[in-house]
């Protein structure tokens, strides 16, 4: 009897266990439906607003322009960074990562309209070919370039190897425009500039993080190494005004002068996607000092090497506070339609600390003298930092205190420049850290 009990209590129990699984999968359904069928309500709605555009607007618009729009609104309106990159803006991308690319070898910027020649890279044709800094730049292949942008006028200049193209110069002390024939070659964009300071400092530059990064630091290091012999004393890495790039270069960048621990911390929307990068054994400067440069232009992938070395104490961090760009973009690509640039993490040094809107604050603050009209623009505009962008990615934390950006300026002239000089005078022991003040984290 006690049997037929004990059965009938557990077929009741089973039942009520399968009613309640039956009742919360058809509850998930119903929520999963009524989401779906609410995007599909707002699809419905995009459909009849862009049939509204192709029948009714003023112009016949391109539809391939038309979505494309669409796109980068949706992307733009999550966050300042994710955007739609078409098959053309897709290629200047991964030339720019690259590194490399067909063109004539030359920095430039626009002034009043024209190209303005900030300088010829060294064995590259426009040095072949004579071009000066300060030269104005006017036609190309005799076309005015008054009324293109920087970016337009630059994607014109370069093009495949051995092709040649015109250009229209006018140069300070010559009466005349005259034409310059330049033939393009493979342009080799080194992100690292070095050279000794005085005896006994090794000075790197680190201007953006491309494929070419780590190892150009590596060979700028050995010839360091080999010019000023024992008398090396240190290193100042200068990461002002470098917005970053790749971040498989800032971990090996990072991983370069760390022997071990933690380099950056990644976290997507869901625990599992957390991520960890490690140093490997071996420091390629043997050990010795390092001061960081940041300014408030040191964004992304320079934060990541900044903090990394500030949480383990491996170099002194000197300047102004950074910009606080703390998010990944991940480039996802969509065959012969371009690609996706999409945030799907924030970043934190090995300590935990998170970047974003933040921007990582130097042990040492030392401030650039402005001229005076920058310090008049700068009272208009204010600083520039990730936390001032409309849209901008928040903390992990609603209640996370926001404050990012600094002044970007670094003075032309050396001698002038007193963040770098301060750094030099740290290596060299004429200044020194007062350790207990300086803002410690224990590094994972």
């Amino acid at each position: 009897m006690r049997r037929s009990e004990y059965a009938l209590w557990a077929l009741l129990v089973l039942a009520v266990l399968a009613a309640g699984s039956t009742m919360v999968s058809l509850a998930r359904s119903q929520s999963a439906s009524a989401a779906n069928s609410e995007i599909y309500k707002q699809l419905d709605l995009f459909g009849e607003v862009l049939e509204r555009v192709r029948a009714d607007y003023v112009e016949e618009p391109e539809d391939a322009k038309l979505i494309e729009s669409a796109i980068n609104g949706m992307l733009t309106a999550l966050d300042p960074h994710s955007a739609y990159l078409n098959p053309k803006h897709f290629r200047d991308m991964q030339v720019q990562t690259r590194g490399e690319f067909g063109g004539l070898g030359i920095e430039v910027t626009m002034e009043d309209g024209v190209v303005k020649v900030v300088a010829p890279i060294e064995d590259t044709p426009a040095a072949r070919a004579g071009l000066m800094s300060g030269d104005l730049i006017t036609h190309l292949d005799k076309e005015q370039i008054l009324g293109l942008t920087l970016q337009e006028a630059v994607e014109k200049m370069r093009g495949p190897v051995n092709s040649p193209i015109g250009l229209t110069i006018v140069r300070k002390g010559v009466e005349d425009p005259f034409e310059v024939k330049v033939v393009r070659d493979m342009i080799h964009i080194n992100p690292v500039k070095y050279n000794a300071e005085g005896e006994d400092v090794g000075y790197i530059r680190v201007t953006t993080f491309n494929e070419q990064t780590t190892e150009n630091l590596q060979a700028a290091v050995d010839d360091l190494k080999k010019k000023l012999g024992p008398n090396l004393k240190g290193y100042v890495i200068d990461l002002r005004n470098n917005p970053g790039g790749l971040l498989d270069q800032a971990i090996s960048v990072s991983d370069a002068f760390l022997d071990q621990g933690a380099i950056v911390l990644t976290r997507g929307r869901n625990l599992e996607e957390t991520q960890r990068s490690n140093a490997r054994q071996g420091d390629i400067t043997d050990g010795k000092k390092i001061v960081v440069l940041i300014n408030g232009g040191s964004a992304s992938a320079s934060e990541i090497v900044a903090g990394a070395l500030q949480d383990h104490e491996r170099a002194t961090v000197v300047g102004t506070r950074s910009f606080g760009k703390g998010s990944v973009q991940t480039i996802i690509p969509l065959g012969s339609n371009g690609a996706l640039r999409l945030t799907t993490a924030r970043y934190y040094t090995p300590s935990g600390r998170s970047i974003q809107a933040k921007g990582i604050d130097p042990e040492i603050v030392v401030e650039e003298e402005l001229p005076e009209e920058l310090k008049k623009k700068q009272e208009v505009q204010g600083m520039r930092g990730e936390s001032n962008l409309r849209g901008h990615l928040r903390g992990e934390f609603e209640d996370d205190e926001e404050e990012s950006g600094s002044s970007s300026y670094v003075p032309e002239d050396k001698a002038k420049d007193t963040q770098l000089n301060y750094a030099l005078d740290l290596l060299r022991g004429i200044k020194s850290v007062d350790t207990d003040s300086k803002k410690k984290a224990e590094a994972n």
